[in-house]
């Protein structure tokens, strides 16, 4: 039969950040982006992890490589959940990204641009500059290949006997180059002649400068501030019970690989195994037993619990009239109260025997 318990709040010991990590001022912006809430940047991915214990998912891929998805990287995508949460502790606030790069780009004055254009000149010209080296060190280790060639060449002396050469008969390469005898000397006014004609400039001429296209919008803008306000993310009904996991120090990831809503680990995802497989019911709402049944034996057969939540209906999401604090495992079937407010009920189930 199916052992039912309750679930335990998570504490440990704080880590302390890095030393050389930047530091991160609350709330910072959440970028909406095609309803997307996503961080771009590497140190504030890295603070709501150790600070808030939002994971959220890395989308960025390579740009030469697009298909991969094996090493992913920033930015990273938080679920409207996540987002939420965010929002609602006051860490963070949401940001109509396109929006804000468009007001700032039509709202730089002659002073803010001259220096971003002049950033991007050099870095054009430095690309440029490194593309030229490229191409010369390419055509010298061309030049000593085929010097190494003409040195390796047999002499037509061999064994006492004179040899004559046919023209006719050399490789199509070598009649291209011409006579063996006059082709190490003619060998450096062909380098010269060369680089003064084709693939780098002549001298004297300005280098050209390679257009670039900037990756960044921070500078020359500014970090949009929080002046023009954008309603709460749209959350699905799980919400509460992510809440509720959440403030007993749990972290969460997406379920999907496991039939759940959320996988739920003690402690950051990259040190632990997870131990509950989450999912969030109505609370008036019935549930089959063979649902019951299949969702223990797929817990148990992954080592995990299978877990169930529920939010009472007289609750109401993010309302700060709701004052309460129950923590979990207190009162009667580990009935606590989230962040936002919502009553939350949640139960433990593992496949025993039969």
């Amino acid at each position: 039969m199916p052992n039912v318990e309750t679930i335990e709040e998570t504490t440990g010991p704080r880590q302390q950040p890095h030393p050389a990590v930047a530091a991160v001022t609350e709330p910072f912006p959440i970028s909406f982006v095609s309803n997307r809430y996503l961080l771009y940047d590497i140190n504030l991915i890295t603070y709501v992890r150790r600070e808030h214990h939002i994971c959220g998912v890395l989308i960025g891929t390579l740009a030469k490589i697009p298909q991969q998805n094996v090493f992913l990287g920033v930015p990273l995508e938080l679920s409207p959940e996540e987002a939420r949460l965010l929002v609602v502790k006051g860490a963070g606030y949401i940001v109509d990204d396109v929006r804000a790069h468009a007001d700032g780009i039509t709202g730089l004055s002659e002073k803010e641009r001259k220096p971003f254009l002049a950033a991007l000149a050099r870095e054009g010209r430095a690309a440029a500059r490194q593309a030229e080296q490229k191409a010369t060190r390419k055509k010298e280790a061309a030049f000593r290949k085929l010097e190494a060639a003409d040195t390796d060449r047999p002499s037509p002396l061999v064994a006492g006997h004179i040899t004559t050469v046919d023209a006719t008969s050399r490789p199509e390469d070598e009649q291209a180059i011409g006579d063996p005898d006059t082709e190490l000397d003619a060998l450096p006014a062909a380098r010269a002649s060369s680089n003064a004609t084709s693939g780098t400039r002549r001298t004297g001429t300005p280098l050209e400068i390679y257009p670039i296209t900037p990756t960044i919008s921070y500078p020359p803008l500014t970090i949009p501030s929080k002046t023009r306000p954008q309603p709460l993310p749209a959350v699905p009904s799980s919400y509460p019970l992510y809440a509720h996991l959440h403030k007993h120090g749990y972290y969460m990831t997406p379920g999907l690989r496991f039939g759940c809503q959320y996988s739920v680990y003690p402690g950051d995802p990259l040190r632990f195994h997870s131990h509950f497989l989450a999912i969030a019911v109505g609370w008036d709402v019935e549930m089959n037993l063979m649902d019951l049944v299949g969702g223990g034996r797929l817990g148990t057969g992954v080592k995990k619990g299978f877990l169930i939540g529920a939010c009472s209906n007289d609750s109401k999401l993010d309302d700060p009239q709701h004052g309460g604090d129950e923590v979990a495992g207190d009162a009667p079937g580990n009935k606590g109260v989230n962040e936002g407010g919502a009553s939350v009920r949640t139960i433990c189930i593992e496949w025993a025997s039969m």
